[in-house]
């Protein structure tokens, strides 16, 4: 098992260079490259934050070559990064080009792009369209991710974003629209596993089948998006590793734990990255 992690968390504590020591020291294989600080979100009032990332600045491509490097020198590779996101911003839209190319300064193989979650699947499809010229000749594959809304009740209603129909249990998945071998998908377990979805993490992945190149593994209570530590809430890993095991699956198992580390306080920081590092429990089971 090639094992994987987002840095935003952490990079929210300490530097991107002590980021990825901490990996390398915590024995993780890869880290996911998360570029959300490129376009911050101001989700009140619907609008792009100014943004001081070094990704963004004349010397991006530098920078993200400066990081793969780092990497490298923990005994990391960079598998996958994550485009900022919500793509229904104009502005934050406008920045997924310029993901693409820090992707590919930084050695990932795939970025992840969020689709726009109150756009069908064929306008989500369109989107993707318009960045596979990008994405082929940077030799980066795009992900769409699996996502969903609430309703006014804070019950969630549907998956949107075309990944896959609830009701019907089709895909209409952009990957399978398109059929780009440069598009493909990124299954997030945890939102897959939402209750009212009508899907589970291990039906998305038989349905997707060869498409499901990525990942995105963490554990919630199945009704709030918790991105909690594997294992630890509701999910039931058993089915979803058996499903990935049958279908072939090839990839990085990517944590997206994302709300572990900042609960902890700075003098358990070390030990809260080694315990993300579950591949021997996983293989357990």
């Amino acid at each position: 098992m090639k094992t994987s992690t987002e840095i935003s968390s952490l990079c929210a504590r300490v530097s991107h260079e002590k980021a990825l020591e901490m990996l390398g020291q915590a024995g993780f294989d890869a880290f996911d490259l998360s570029l959300f600080e490129m376009g911050k979100y101001d989700w009140a009032n619907r609008r792009m934050l100014p943004s001081s990332s070094p990704f963004l600045g004349p010397d991006a491509l530098k920078y993200a070559r400066h990081i793969r490097q780092v990497g490298l020198d923990n005994g990391l590779t960079c598998n996958q990064s994550h485009a900022p996101f919500p793509v229904c911003c104009p502005d934050i839209r406008k920045l997924l080009p310029r993901a693409l190319e820090c992707a590919a300064e930084a050695g990932a193989e795939i970025c992840v792009v969020h689709p726009d979650n109150d756009k069908s699947a064929e306008e989500n499809a369109e989107m993707f369209r318009e960045l596979l010229p990008l994405a082929r000749q940077l030799g980066v594959k795009i992900a769409t991710e699996n996502m969903w809304n609430w309703n006014a009740q804070h019950v969630v209603f549907a998956h949107v974003g075309g990944q896959h129909h609830a009701q019907s249990g089709q895909s209409v998945q952009p990957a399978h629209r398109v059929n780009d071998p440069f598009l493909v998908a990124c299954v997030d377990v945890g939102h897959a596993e939402m209750r009212g979805l009508g899907t589970s993490a291990e039906q998305m992945i038989r349905t997707l089948g060869r498409h499901v190149q990525a990942l995105h593994i963490h554990d919630t209570d199945r009704h709030h998006d918790n991105h909690q530590l594997p294992l630890t809430m509701q999910i039931d890993y058993d089915p979803i590793l058996r499903a990935l095991h049958d279908v072939g699956y090839q990839g990085y198992f990517t944590l997206e734990a994302d709300s572990y580390l900042p609960g902890l306080p700075d003098d358990q920081l070390m030990q809260g990255v080694r315990s993300m590092q579950l591949a021997d429990r996983f293989e357990r089971l």
